[in-house]
């Protein structure tokens, strides 16, 4: 087992890879604890839960709204949870996401902890205190900064994964080797069948690397203005295809990866072949299906970007593999640039 500390000026949060969730009680106080999890996870691990109070959502992006909050936040008054309670999230990143928002808004913030049972989870979106819900087409505008005290992330539990959840979580993964670990990046390319048959022991290792670069990012950078950037690397393109195709997170990242790469080589940041590598690795785990979405809905989803700033948004380019740079950029340069690749 692994143990990774993230330390903010604000809280301690402690990432657990490798460690069996079934021995979860020894991180929980005795009392007090709710359980957020969703129902499908309910169906194939409820038997095993901790004994306490458990609210279900509905899987998937269709559950990171206002209205689910303020539903959960009925269970925990109606179950008599007061300040000293506990949320435990038991879930993928959307679950994560939405009990994270929760403890940090109820009663004005209430402790939490996350078992996160999906690849992308645990190789990103529980790490590092983002929480956040949708308003309306725009992805995450409503949300907090808030660690959880821990995330528990047992490699076992990714094999009731469906191949698709997986395979979205693969994306997340290249992109932390592309932006900051070249090693990382090599050992995804060489190890294609291991990863895609679950070795548990390589994606242990796997998951740790990953989970080690984000939590020295968000230990310098929590409040995202300045190194935590990087972690958008494709993400302007991929959250803009997200909403408007309602594919899964992964695959529009992985898009959205196409093309930033595209353009940090025309930028002059990346080489040819560098750049052939990177969509080579897309491509060898069947993330890119070249289906984009139309200019004009391109441009009008990045104009809604949180992370635009006036008409400029900060654009993560690929510096090489296992680096990256952000630059300011107007929003019209990035989907010119959309448009041009487009007609290729």
């Amino acid at each position: 087992m692994e143990r990774i500390f993230i330390n903010t000026p604000s809280t301690k949060s402690e990432i657990l890879v490798g460690h069996s969730w079934e021995n979860l009680s020894e991180l929980l106080p005795e009392t007090g604890v709710v359980i957020i999890t969703d129902d499908n996870i309910l169906k194939i691990y409820r038997k095993k839960f901790p004994d306490f109070p458990v609210l279900s959502v509905a899987p998937g992006e269709k559950s990171k709204q206002l209205s689910v909050i303020e539903k959960l936040a009925g269970g925990l008054l109606e179950l008599g949870i007061d300040r000293t309670g506990f949320i435990l999230a038991i879930g993928g990143g959307v679950v994560c996401d939405i009990a994270g928002f929760l403890a940090s808004v109820y009663m004005r913030g209430i402790r939490c902890g996350f078992v996160s049972t999906s690849l992308l989870s645990q190789v990103d979106a529980s790490t590092g205190g983002k929480n956040g819900v949708n308003q309306g087409s725009v992805k995450n505008i409503i949300g907090t900064i808030r660690q959880p005290e821990f995330v528990l992330c047992d490699p076992e539990m990714l094999l009731t994964l469906p191949d698709d959840e997986f395979l979205s979580g693969l994306s997340e993964l290249i992109k932390t080797a592309i932006i900051g670990d070249r090693v990382l990046f090599e050992f995804i390319e060489n190890s294609r069948d291991e990863i895609l048959n679950r070795n548990t022991e390589l994606l242990t290792m796997l998951i740790t690397r990953a989970v080690n670069f984000k939590s020295i990012v968000v230990t310098e950078d929590e409040r995202e203005t300045g190194l935590r950037r990087i972690l958008n690397f494709g993400h302007t393109y991929g959250h803009a295809i997200e909403l408007e195709r309602g594919i899964m997170h992964g695959f529009a990242v992985a898009l959205g990866m196409e093309l930033a790469t595209a353009f940090s080589k025309k930028m002059g940041y990346l080489s040819a072949d560098e750049a052939d590598r990177i969509v080579r690795i897309l491509n060898a785990f069947n993330l890119l299906d070249n289906k984009f979405i139309p200019a004009e809905d391109m441009e009008k989803l990045i104009v809604h970007d949180k992370k635009k700033a006036g008409s400029s948004i900060h654009f993560v380019f690929a510096e090489g593999i296992g680096q990256a740079v952000v630059r300011k950029m107007a929003v019209s340069e990035i989907t010119d640039f959309y448009r041009e690749f487009r007609k290729k």
